[in-house]
């Protein structure tokens, strides 16, 4: 369910760069470059996410520290990319990073702010508060921000680890299939674009679609042509479009559970307080021929269902 549009906004995840240029310098503030590159697929299954370091050297917020996603805080015992880690390496490698707990830690990434989301939405279930630069560097170079360049001076550890907890934000396969047959309660909802939920686009992983009884609420039609989020009333009215009348929780996935926390970030900012992101998403569930993956626009507009 969604709040009413007149209600009070109850949590500002994002943070302007006139704002964040302000407190830039302050001892206490930790600015973060999350960015991953993923080149757009070129046929079906064709991964291939990049480290964003060299995009780092060649220009970051200043005083911003690069976060190598492809190798920190994910599992990096899971089969699947990119897969949320436990509290306790969390807590190890915010400590090899440098940042100090009780630091004011704000995210931002080279793109669409899905790699900042995503990493805002890690350490939102570990209990540690952080903000997301809107619109990423994109909009702190485009107001004319001063850049840095070259390479990271090493941090070194923190002196004190963070007490990271679990607040169960994340969902697994199971629950996903049981909102998907109506045997356990829930919304799911697809952050791919448009086409990628019709499977009239290639796809980085096994099959196209999406997965059955799944409504589609874009992560990028959430933004606007600058790639800052839209107003608050605009994302809740686009959000109610798709959820109203519809029951909770809302479990958001994606191709690999990235974009799908940019569209959580909408929702939380618009007041919806019950929202799961399916962190193997479509890598995962595709991944297994058993589980069924629909085509088409909409559920029950001439869909077309794949597999058993």
């Amino acid at each position: 369910m969604t709040r009413e549009l007149d209600t009070p906004l109850i949590d500002t995840p994002l943070i302007d760069a006139v704002a964040l240029e302000a407190l830039v310098t302050a001892d206490d503030v930790v600015v973060l470059d999350v960015s991953v590159h993923f080149p757009p697929a070129r046929f079906d299954g064709d991964y291939r996410p990049e480290s964003g370091y060299a995009g780092w050297v060649e220009g970051h917020i200043p005083g911003s520290r690069h976060v190598d996603l492809m190798t920190t805080f994910s599992d990096r015992a899971a089969s699947l990319h990119f897969t949320r880690p436990c509290a306790d390496q969390l807590s190890d490698d915010l400590a090899a990073l440098g940042v100090e707990p009780g630091a004011s830690i704000v995210i931002y990434d080279q793109g669409s702010m899905t790699w900042a989301s995503r990493f805002w939405w890690v350490l939102r279930n570990a209990g540690i508060y952080a903000r997301v630069l809107d619109g990423g560097l994109a909009e702190w170079t485009r107001i004319g921000l001063p850049v840095g360049t070259g390479p990271e001076a090493a941090s070194g550890f923190a002196e004190s680890r963070w007490a990271a907890s679990d607040l169960g934000l994340w969902v697994d396969q199971n629950l996903v299939a049981a909102v998907s047959t109506g045997s356990r309660p829930g919304t799911l909802v697809c952050a791919l674009s448009p086409e990628q939920y019709a499977g009239t686009e290639k796809t980085r992983y096994s099959r196209r679609g999406h997965i059955p009884a799944s409504l589609n609420l874009s992560a990028k039609s959430l933004l606007d042509d600058e790639g800052l989020m839209l107003p608050i009333t605009e994302v809740s009215t686009r959000a109610g479009s798709v959820l109203r009348g519809h029951p909770k929780p809302v479990v958001i996935y994606c191709g690999g559970g990235v974009s799908a926390c940019l569209t959580a970030l909408g929702l939380v900012m618009s007041g919806y307080g019950d929202v799961k992101i399916y962190d193997g998403s479509l890598e995962e569930w595709t991944a297994d021929p058993a589980l069924p993956m629909v085509t088409g626009n909409a559920p029950g507009e001439g869909d077309r269902c794949h597999g058993s």
